[in-house]
Formats: C-alpha cells, structure tokens, sequence
C-alpha cells in the first residue's frame, strides 16, 4: 500500500507531500490544476517513461518519492534487498529523478537501480489505469488478457504448458528446415570429408612418425660427413697410431699425483678423481668408435625415407602442419562424416518428433481453450451484475472465445479437434467482448457498441470483478468516469467505494457524485504570482469539501443551493463509503 506520496519539480508541483491510507481517495482540482501531475508522478515510480517536458520550468531535476508498506509483499522485500535496497520497519522508499538534460534515475530502497528494474519492482504495487486504457481494452489482446487475469490458475496452468511446447515446436520446425534445405550442400561437404579421410587411410601414418623420419633423413644424407667426424673424435679420446691423446693425458696426470699421495691426502683425492676420469674416458671412446662403425650410407634407404616424407607432407599441406594434427582432422571428420550420412535419418527423426509435439501442442490448446470459455461465462456475467450497479440495468457483457479458420497443413496452421486453425504464442483463441446496451439490442464488440461513458463503466465493472484474483494492493484510476454523469456517476463512486473495501483506491475525478464516497479528499489547488503558476496537494477537511463539492457542482464554492447539494450527497454517500 502506498503510505506518502513526494513530488518535486514535477509540472505545476514545485514541491508537494501527499499522505495515503487505505479505502477510497480521490484527487479533484480545476481544469489545469496539475491533477494528472500525480497520476504522472505514480507513472514514473512504476518505471513509466519519462519526459524531460514534465521537469518543472527552470528547476534542473524532477524528483518522485513514494513510501510504500511491504509487510503483506514479502515477495517485493526479498526483491528489494536482492537489489541492494533497504527495507526499514517494513517499508520501502522507492525513487525517480527526471533531469531537465533527459538523464533519468531510479532508486529502490536507495539503492541506484536501473529503470527497467524499477518497473519489476513496482509491478506487484500499483495497478493504473487511465483514459487510455479504454482503448487499449478495445484490443484484442487486452480482452484476451484480461479474461486470463480472471481465470487464474485453470488458464495459467495449460498456458504455461502451451508456451513451452510451442518453443518446442519452432524449434523443431526450424531445424528441420535448416537440415532440409542444406541437404545438398551437406552432401558436398561429406564428399569432400570422405576424400580427405580416404586419402589418409592410405597413407596410414603413424602419430609423430613426420618428426622420425626428419632426424632419419638427416642422419642418412650427411652418414660420411657424420663417420668422419666421430673417428677424429675416437683418435683424439684413444689414439690407435700413438698420438697424443686424451687418455694419456690424463693418466699421466694421475701417475704424477699418486707418485705423492703419500705426502698429502689431498693430492691423493686428486689422483682418485683422476682415475674415474679415466674410467670415463675409456668408456665414451668405445661409444664414440660404435657410433662411427654403425654409420653406413645407405641409399636405398634414403630414398624410401625421402618418398615417406613426400607423403607425409602431402597430407600435412591439407590437413595440419603435423602428423598429429592431420591424425586429430581425420578423427574429427569421422566424427561429422557419420553425421553428416545420417541427414535423411535425422531428418525422418526431426519430422516424427514435430508431428508429436504438435499433437501435444494441440491437446493442449484445446485445454487452454475449454478453460477460457468457462471463465468467459464466469467473468460475463459477473461484469454484467457490475454493470446492473453502475446504472446500467439492462446491459449484458458477453465474451465470445473463438479461432480463425486456416488452410490445412499451412504455416501457423494446427489441427486441433479436428479443425485447422492459425495458432500464436497464446493459444489458438480470440478474445472478443460484446456488449448489449439495451434490452432486444444486439450484442457488439465495444469498439463498435459502446459510447465513451459506457466503455469508461466496463473498463470498471472488469476491474471490480478482477480485483478478487488481482494480488495489486493499490488501484489508481485517472478519469475512468470520463463521458459519466447523474444517476450512473453515483453507481461509478459507489462501486469504486466497494472496490476499496479490499484495495487502496486512488481517484482522479470531475464528478461530485464520485468524490462524495471518497474517504479522504485532495484537491490540488494553483496559484500563481503573474510569473510562475504554482499547484499543491491538499487534503481537504469536512467544511472545505462541502466547498470543493460545491465548486465541483455549479462552479461556485459559495453557493447556497449548492452547499446544500453538497450535504446531501456527502450524507448519502457515507453508508457505502469503504470505511464507514
């Protein structure tokens, strides 16, 4: 429920605090006071768009703070405090800031959240509507949804199943027609696939035998080079024609230091390490001598290793810079190969499980159907017994749920209980309204059969009946009794006065008869110095509402006649008031 309303720089408001409680409050004013102001203010809380033409006239920022109770919303709290928001004492201040630049601002509990996420926030809080809902109810969609409020959980349930299964549906629908219409080129690809494979398959290499075959060949082409050099290497360690050599050396350096081992130990360590020098010597000499003795040429060989290679390279231009690259491609493409000999299977498989998901599709938007048409009858008449009260006695609210016939097996055609019918993202029904003004009269859509007083009394009548399935603690109407006058004005205060008995009701009105069943009255009053016009929010006492009322009747606060009118109605109206 909202508890205070703040507005700052918004339109004619320089600066205005407006306090709420529960039941019915209405809002009047002279024409051009800035009564809308606060319909746009509670407009910009919920998230609304804002126009940089409401920020008051040199004021640099419009501000919007409303005070809203949670403690029956513990859904909007936990909400709240997801955002960073602060809930103190089971409150929540919610905030806007439109700038005179175009920058807008949203805060949640003081928290800086974007717009979008305020309008989440807000959504649960506060129904509005305004003059312009009466046309939108003239939309079929808007009826369709409207009845769907009403049905509650027996259309809720088979419409969410509906909307999942359609999803499923497209889907399916646009894979296969992806997988269809690229057969050809899926065959083009798994022919070049199956060349590329077969051409490895007769290669046959072996993971890393590229690299192998690199040292081998490098080792057989330079094989003499290669012998050469390793017999210097084995005449320099172990000489066989008595030249100097390493091995000598170095046992003439060991004989040396044990001929005074015996003098100092440390030579003695010396000479032992000399002779494991030795050791070593000796057996990398022989190494050196059997790697040299197993260099051969050998051409035969090199040319087998060279066309090997060719081979091998061959696949590593098209496939890979490696063998083991080529080997991954090749494993990869059996993989889509395999995929790609299957596009007929899959394609079979695709059709099945799109004609059985349509069969479901279609149970379901039969059940969808069914639902609906039982809270057609539900919500019709209940919305005819609203429209009996608001001074319509002999109106008669009919709900037609039907579908549009569609050729058979064209596209966003289904089959449901034996007919084809064009199918969207809500079912296969369309939603139409129809009213009856008068006894014997025909009933017609609302676009064509009601008057602007009688579409402003329906738009009510299918409010009252939804408030019971609706969990919005606050309904703000600005001007729903547009085109309403004598006898069906007091119906329309009377019942918005019910409506308030399980709501928080705000009320931007014209009409007397309806601000006499408020129980709290603002008036937004202006002023102005010849420079500036100023308006502000006042909550009207019982002498200043005699006043208002009477203002509101014949023009004049002052008149006798009028006053009196005044008392009579405020007198009337207080047993049906929703806190009397």
């Amino acid at each position: 429920m909202l508890e205070e309303i703040r507005i700052g720089s918004l339109g004619v408001i320089e600066s205005s605090t407006l306090e709420l409680g529960p039941g019915l409050t209405v809002i009047t004013g002279e024409t051009g006071a800035g009564k809308t102001m606060l319909v746009t203010a509670l407009g910009l809380l919920l998230g609304g768009r804002a126009d940089t033409g409401t920020v008051r006239t040199g004021a640099k920022t419009a501000r919007v703070e409303g005070v809203v109770s949670v403690a029956t919303l513990p859904t909007v709290a936990a909400a709240v405090e997801d955002v960073g928001g602060a809930v103190e004492d089971d409150r929540v201040v919610l905030a806007r800031n439109v700038s005179a630049e175009g920058r807008s601002r949203a805060f949640a509990g003081g928290a800086s959240v974007p717009v979008a996420v305020l309008a989440e926030l807000a959504a649960p809080l506060v129904a509005l509507h305004g003059q312009a809902d009466q046309h939108r109810l003239l939309a079929p969609r808007t009826q369709r949804d409207a009845l769907d409020r009403f049905a509650g959980e027996s259309v809720a349930r088979p419409l969410a199943r509906y909307v999942e299964q359609r999803v499923r549906l497209l889907s399916v629908e646009a894979e296969l027609a992806e997988v269809s219409s690229a057969a050809r080129e899926r065959a083009r690809e798994a022919d070049l696939l199956r060349f590329g494979l077969d051409e490895i398959a007769a290669v046959e290499p072996r993971p890393g035998e590229d690299a192998e075959l690199s040292a081998e060949e490098a080792r057989l082409g330079f094989a003499d080079t290669l012998r050469a050099e390793a017999e210097r290497a084995r005449e320099a360690l172990s000489s066989e024609q008595g030249e100097p050599d390493a091995l000598g050396a170095s046992a003439a350096a060991r004989t040396a230091l044990e001929s005074v081992r015996e003098h100092d130990a440390e030579a003695g360590e010396l000479a032992d390490r000399l002779a494991e020098l030795t050791y070593l010597l000796s057996d990398l000499a022989a190494d050196v001598a059997s790697y040299a003795s197993g260099l051969e040429t050998d051409p035969q060989r090199l040319a087998v290793v060279s066309e090997r290679r060719a081979a091998l390279t061959a696949l590593t231009r098209k496939y890979g810079d490696t063998i083991d690259e080529v080997l991954a491609w090749a494993e990869q493409s059996a993989v889509r190969l395999s995929d790609l000999d299957d596009t007929d299977g899959r394609i079979d498989r695709l059709r099945e499980e799109a004609a059985a998901v349509r069969i479901d599709l279609a149970k379901t938007a039969e059940a969808l159907t069914s639902a609906r048409t039982k809270a057609a009858g539900k919500l019709a008449k209940q919305v005819s017994e609203e429209l009996g009260l608001l001074a319509m006695p002999d109106a008669r609210l009919t709900i037609e749920v039907r579908s549009q016939e569609a050729e058979p097996r064209s596209p966003g055609a289904l089959l449901v209980g034996g007919r084809w019918v064009r199918f969207g993202s809500a079912g296969v029904d369309e939603v139409e309204l129809q009213l009856a003004a008068n006894p014997g009269a025909p009933a017609r859509p609302l676009a064509k059969g009601a008057s602007g007083g009688e579409l402003s009394r329906v738009m009510l009548a299918i409010e009252v009946a939804l408030a019971g399935t609706s969990p919005v603690p606050t309904f703000v109407f600005d001007e729903v009794d547009a085109g309403v006058g004598g006898r069906a004005a007091v119906e329309v205060g009377r019942r918005l006065a019910e409506l308030a008995r399980t709501a928080q009701v705000l009320v931007v009105t014209h009409l007397p008869q309806v601000a006499a069943y408020a129980d709290r009255h603002v008036v937004v009053e202006k002023s102005s110095d010849g420079t500036i016009t100023t308006s502000g929010l006042t909550v009207l006492d019982a002498v200043a509402r005699e006043r208002e009322l009477s203002r509101m009747f014949a023009g004049m606060d002052e008149s006798d006649t009028a006053l009196a009118h005044a008392r009579e109605l405020l007198e009337s109206a207080a047993p049906g008031r929703a806190l009397s």
